[in-house]
C-alpha cells in the first residue's frame, strides 16, 4: 500500500466520521438549552468545533494524499516496539484515571501530556515540556475563571 492510498483512505474516513457526527450524533445525543447566552458555553459548540476540525483534517489528508508518491516501508521495520508503546499508552490512561481524584485534573493532565510526548520520543522535548505545563494551566484558568466551571482539583494541590 502506498502512502498516497493510506492518506486518501484516512481522509475519507475522517470526512465520513465528521459527517456522521454533524448530521446524526451531535443533534441526536447532545442537548442544549435555548437560553445559553454565550455560544462558547453551549454544550453543542465544542463538539461542532471538533467535528469541523476532523473534517478539515480529512480534507487536508485527501489533498496531500493526491500529491504523495512515496511507498510505505514494511510495517515491522517502520514501527519496532509499537506494541510496547501501545501497552505503555494504556498504562498512562489507567494512571490518569487512578491519579485524578488524588492529584486533580490540571496536574494529572500535565503529567499525562509529558509522559505521552516522551513515550513517543518527540523531536521537540522542550516545546513538549512547556506545552505540558502551559496548556492545562491555560485551560484551567479559562474554565475556572472565565466560564465558571468547576475543574476537579485533587488533595495535593489547590489552584486559585
Amino acid at each position: 500500500m502506498t502512502l498516497r492510498t493510506l492518506q486518501v483512505r484516512l481522509g475519507i474516513a475522517a470526512l465520513l466520521i465528521a459527517a456522521f457526527l454533524a448530521l446524526v450524533a451531535i443533534p441526536s445525543f447532545v442537548s442544549s438549552p435555548s437560553n445559553v447566552r454565550n455560544i462558547v458555553l453551549s454544550p453543542v459548540f465544542w463538539p461542532y468545533v471538533l467535528t469541523g476540525m476532523t473534517a478539515l483534517v480529512g480534507v487536508l489528508l485527501v489533498l496531500t494524499g493526491r500529491h504523495e508518491t512515496a511507498e510505505l516501508e514494511d510495517e515491522d521495520a517502520a514501527a519496532p516496539g509499537a506494541p510496547l508503546r501501545l501497552v505503555a499508552l494504556a498504562g498512562i490512561m489507567v494512571a490518569v484515571m487512578l491519579l485524578l481524584p488524588w492529584l486533580g485534573m490540571p496536574l494529572v493532565t500535565m503529567l499525562a501530556f509529558a509522559a505521552t510526548a516522551f513515550l513517543y520520543r518527540t523531536r521537540h522535548p522542550v516545546a513538549a515540556a512547556i506545552c505540558a505545563v502551559l496548556v492545562p494551566l491555560v485551560l484551567y484558568a479559562f474554565f475556572a475563571h472565565v466560564a465558571g466551571v468547576a475543574v476537579p482539583q485533587g488533595e495535593v494541590i489547590r489552584l486559585p
